[in-house]
């Protein structure tokens, strides 16, 4: 296959982390697809696309853009296209936040629906117990679900990264097709599962998961034609930081205005450099979700007046210059400042 693929004869090339690997070599790559782009890491995604010459077309897919990802379509390193709306069928999914000592009215919500016929899936931010993190884990929660959901009543799978791909692969297929009515799992099951009968995400410990993560997660419910569920199970401490992420996801279904509120709470990274995130900016009245066909014309708009006067010489382009001047002082200041401190 990587013989084919380097003398040309392959055309199309479908993987996973893999194709970064430096033995993966093509004739003329011609455009490169990141599905899921928050998995990947900026070299890793760079690195695939330097497997060419001449740079690759690049389109990067994901339902929550990343805060980077962000900034950049604002800097104007990226075009964005935006699938506002649900497939045909779809409901939104409804998310609440419980804590524990609503958990004896959590057992008897997933009786309900499993009576009616539905699934549901149970994840864990760890495998095991750890003494340093002080979270739920899989293997205490799947004890204590096997003891308040007894077989064979109720069937419970369980799949997790440190199984054997057998097992793993046949515990999925007793959830996905039907005969499991409970699958307790770590992020593993973030993406590329698709069981339309599962109506309720359970997140256990979710003031560990990042918006991206609980927006993922919450996405392999609500896929059938079914009202569905997603609770966020936390204790009873959280962080600011942890309790506005839990409150926002609470509050909106749109994968755009989370990464909106990501990029505000964690900024935007370093748009020339690796870091994903940091480096807070202010756009002060423009919303990114709301505004981003203001800010594209916008941009367009500048783009015309350098392609007419670079250097911006013309008179009527004197306040503009004089102003990009203003903001590089005062950006070079604020730069300084913030190495002697």
């Amino acid at each position: 296959m990587l013989a084919q693929l380097s003398c040309g004869d392959l055309k199309i090339l479908v993987g996973t982390h893999a194709l970064i690997e430096d033995t993966v070599e093509f004739q003329n790559l011609g455009i490169a697809i990141i599905d899921e782009q928050h998995r990947f890491g900026v070299e890793q995604r760079s690195k695939l696309w330097k497997k060419s010459e001449i740079a690759p077309h690049i389109l990067v897919m994901t339902a929550t853009p990343i805060p980077r990802t962000l900034a950049m379509t604002l800097y104007g390193d990226l075009d964005v296209s935006v699938i506002d709306e649900l497939p045909p069928g779809r409901k939104p999914v409804q998310t609440l936040h419980a804590m524990e000592t609503q958990r004896s009215r959590i057992y008897a919500f997933m009786r309900e629906q499993i009576k009616a016929g539905r699934q549901v899936f149970i994840v864990y931010p760890l495998i095991k117990e750890s003494e340093k993190m002080d979270y739920k884990n899989l293997q205490e929660g799947y004890e204590a679900i096997i003891e308040e959901f007894k077989a064979p009543e109720y069937i419970t799978a369980v799949v997790h990264g440190k199984q054997k791909n057998e097992d793993k692969q046949h515990d999925m297929e007793l959830f996905a097709s039907g005969r499991a009515h409970i699958l307790v799992a770590t992020s593993v099951i973030e993406v590329g599962v698709d069981v339309p009968n599962a109506s309720v995400m359970i997140i256990e410990s979710a003031e560990r998961f990042g918006l991206s993560q609980l927006h993922q997660l919450r996405g392999r419910v609500g896929r059938g034609s079914e009202k569905s569920y997603c609770i966020l199970m936390t204790g009873y401490k959280l962080s600011k930081e942890s309790r506005q992420r839990v409150e926002l996801m609470c509050q909106t279904n749109d994968g755009f205005e989370l990464a909106e509120a990501d990029l505000r709470m964690r900024g935007p990274g370093d748009i020339e450099g690796t870091s994903q995130s940091g480096l807070a900016m202010d756009l002060h009245i423009a919303n990114l979700g709301r505004d981003s066909q203001i800010l594209e014309d916008a941009r367009r708009f500048a783009q015309s007046i350098l392609d007419n006067d670079p250097l911006l010489e013309k008179p009527e382009n004197r306040l503009l210059r004089t102003q990009l001047q203003i903001l590089r002082t005062e950006g070079k200041e604020a730069k300084d400042y913030s190495q002697i401190s």
